[in-house]
């Protein structure tokens, strides 16, 4: 069973890339063979500071190997060495139509969020995405995809061109599907909505301790007083997080005591706080020896691109004789 999941470097990580995409991953290295590539393609749709990608890109693999990917159980990478995705890309744009596209959620949103005269906003990565998506994914024969729910509709996109495809050509890609866990599918930010970088409502998982409590002791709550009891605790932004990071027996009593009142909201994201960095505890010292092993990092990632293009030069072969190009 071979895995696949890509993280885009648009900017710091936070606690919802981590529970969203990064955990999951990491567990699965151990259940198959894991593909996870960092993916600076797709960052080009809202990024345009070079220098930029890059700092962010090795944040990234900084992150992810602090956080416990394992190089020896899967293959790690920037999507950018790896230039068959690209060449893919193209022979899955001229079988893909339109309305596949037209309906993908991600376009539809940053459409509907324009003034008007500002069209040209939206480019064209934007509205492709999801084809961009599908040739990372059946360049590598992937059979699971980790997503959150917010992307299940793009993997649905990415069956349904294999499938085309495979109907079109003959059977030329593995059609994957699709791991989503519930329980961790929507990661609260510091104001209820999704945890997102586009809202400003982030937790990062590195960073310095002040500012990160600061961010913490800023989540909004309502207006009732310490005093109040508050029957619907388990709605609490912050009570959703500190059970990501807290275990349950220990976050069902600090739930409970919310409910019964007398426990305030200064007091609840003080917990938090606490849960959360000692959480990342070990995380933030394995990433301290990384950024001082850096030769270390880039040898991981040559030998990760590697490897993949062995796997992505014979599928796009596969392809490409399918569709009659070789």
């Amino acid at each position: 069973m071979r895995i696949l999941s890509g993280i885009q470097p648009s900017g710091a990580l936070h606690i919802g890339n981590y529970f969203g995409m990064m955990r999951p991953a990491i567990e699965l290295q151990e259940r198959g063979e894991a593909y996870y590539f960092i993916a600076n393609y797709h960052s080009m749709t809202s990024l345009f500071d070079a220098e930029e990608r890059r700092n962010n890109s090795l944040d990234v693999a900084l992150d992810f190997l602090a956080c416990g990917l394992d190089p020896d159980r899967a293959v790690f990478w920037k999507q950018s060495d790896v230039p068959e995705v690209t060449e893919l890309t193209w022979l899955l744009s001229t079988i893909t139509p339109m309305g596949f596209l037209n309906r993908c959620h991600s376009y539809k949103d940053k459409t509907a969020k324009l003034a008007d005269g500002d069209e040209e906003k939206v480019n064209h990565g934007l509205f492709a995405y999801p084809v961009l998506m599908a040739a990372d994914i059946l360049i590598f024969d992937s059979n699971i995809v980790p997503v959150g729910r917010d992307q299940k509709q793009h993997l649905e996109v990415t069956r349904d061109i294999a499938i085309k495809f495979n109907n079109l050509y003959g059977e030329t890609f593995v059609v994957p599907e699709p791991e989503i866990r519930d329980s961790v599918a929507v990661v609260p930010g510091t104001d209820g909505n999704k945890m997102s970088k586009s809202y400003g409502n982030t937790i990062e998982i590195f960073g310095p301790q002040k500012p990160l409590k600061k961010k913490i002791m800023s989540i909004q709550m309502d207006s009732r007083g310490v005093d109040e009891a508050k029957p619907d605790a388990e709605e609490n932004h912050a009570i959703q997080l500190l059970k990501l990071m807290a275990p349950a027996t220990e976050a069902q009593e600090t739930e409970d005591k919310l409910r019964a009142g007398g426990f305030g909201y200064g007091d609840l994201k003080k917990t938090l706080f606490e849960y959360y960095w000692n959480y990342f505890e070990e995380a933030r010292k394995k990433r301290d020896e990384l950024a001082n092993n850096l030769d270390y990092v880039s040898e991981v990632l040559n030998k990760g691109a590697d490897r993949a293009r062995e796997v992505a030069t014979k599928v796009l072969d596969r392809a490409k004789n399918a569709a009659g190009l070789n």
